[in-house]
């Protein structure tokens, strides 16, 4: 492109030369109207080419301020989508601050009423103890009102911890449950077993105060897993005396009624030999619990061959079967491997058979891990015991914001009409 400029520069200088020399200059002169031809020509492309580039960058220039400005505009936009953004996680969080406050307060009111009835009732339970350890008190080894008065301090000075063991799904041995647990102190701080009070406190009637006590930590740190998105169940053991107490149990179903949402969270659990000895009132008092969507679990299982369909009709959800005892019952026969209660039925099959009826098997007390090997021969899903957890009391910390009402057990107790 260059060349041919030059060339066409070239032939117009020439041009004005012979031009002037046909009209009668000199040769000299032509020579210098030559060369200051070809000087204009060149510097005319100069003055176009400065020209052109000027116009070339102003376009630039306005090409840049174009995306100044639509850059400018996108960024207003994303902080008006920010602004929003913000005020609405703020609204959302001060929602939910309300309702759990909410929350809290009915939970208060309802505390505080079954507090009073609670009290009304125990005063009875204790007057009604007291009168019988007066009238058997000569009759009663010394050994055993020893321990009663214990088991009545224990819970009067609400003595009374929270263990809790995981439950784990199996092969993976993730903690989905975890088994809660209470134990008693005595005035040294040296944990009773249960073993060593429930002797006395079944009749005396206290069973309902300690399951009472249970229940109520139970909820509590259920919503306090919930609130940390820990979704775990607790196993909360139940007496056949509470489920058969006409005096307590509405208050229990009361409480249960205003927590029903933890219906899938807390799974109550009784012995086989309680269960089957339940009567109509116990029957049905279970039968309002699972109305609320509560289930309940077996252990202490001695004997596997039960009836599903009436464990299915009372809402049992889980069964425990001792590792050793599950173990212990495993026989061959015909090159089969069955369990010797259910000689028609393969091993491998019986947790498959219990899930028809929609009952999930848990495997407890496993302590070895040889035990597992067979275990996960039999498909079954969750495992309980040392191998996988020990009981583990709950923080002082935790267990202080699970704390009933001063006067939740302790007031009720030190009513005296009578002495122990």
């Amino acid at each position: 492109m260059l060349g041919l400029l030059t060339g066409a520069y070239l032939c117009l200088a020439l041009i004005v030369s012979l031009f002037l020399w046909r009209m009668g200059a000199t040769p000299a002169v032509g020579v210098s109207a030559f060369i200051g031809a070809l000087g204009l020509c060149f510097a005319f492309h100069g003055l176009l080419g400065q020209t052109f580039l000027a116009a070339a960058l102003r376009g630039d220039i306005d090409t840049v301020r174009e995306a100044h400005a639509i850059l400018l505009d996108q960024i207003e936009k994303v902080d008006a989508r920010v602004s929003d953004l913000v005020e609405s996680v703020a609204a959302d969080a001060q929602r939910r601050t309300e309702e759990l406050s909410t929350e809290v307060h009915q939970l208060e009111d309802l505390i505080g009423q079954m507090n009073d009835r609670l009290e009304h009732q125990l005063s009875h339970q204790v007057a009604a103890a007291s009168a019988r350890s007066h009238n058997l008190g000569r009759e009663r080894a010394p050994q055993t009102s020893h321990m009663l008065q214990v088991v009545q301090d224990a819970l009067a000075e609400n003595r009374v911890d929270l263990y809790l063991q995981p439950i784990v799904s199996l092969p993976q041995r993730r903690t989905v449950f975890y088994e809660s647990f209470s134990r008693l102190r005595d005035e040294t701080g040296r944990v009773m077993m249960p073993a060593e009070y429930l002797a006395v406190a079944e009749p005396e009637g206290l069973m309902t105060a300690i399951d009472n006590l249970l229940l109520f930590r139970c909820v509590q740190i259920v919503r306090r897993l919930a609130k940390q998105d820990r979704k775990v169940g607790i196993f909360c053991n139940i007496s056949l005396a509470s489920l058969g107490d006409e005096s307590f149990f509405p208050q229990f179903l009361e409480f249960m009624q205003a927590n029903k949402d933890l219906a899938g969270a807390v799974i109550f659990e009784l012995g086989q030999a309680a269960f089957d000895r339940r009567g109509p009132v116990e029957a049905r008092h279970m039968a309002r619990l699972a109305s609320l969507g509560f289930s309940f679990s077996l252990d202490k299982v001695s004997d596997l061959d039960l009836d599903f369909q009436d464990l299915a009709r009372a809402d049992v959800r889980y069964l425990k079967v001792g590792a050793q005892m599950m173990l212990d019952q495993l026989e061959e026969q015909d090159g089969k491997l069955v369990i010797a209660s259910l000689p028609d039925l393969n091993a491998a099959d019986f947790a498959a058979l219990t899930r028809r009826y929609g009952i999930e098997v848990i495997v407890e007390k496993v302590e070895a891990e040889k035990q597992i090997v067979d275990i996960l021969d039999l498909d079954i899903g969750y495992g309980q015991g040392h191998l996988f957890g020990e009981p583990r009391a709950i923080r002082d910390a935790v267990l202080a914001e699970a704390e009933p009402p001063q006067d939740f057990i302790r007031g009720a107790l030190r009513r005296r009409a009578v002495g122990w």
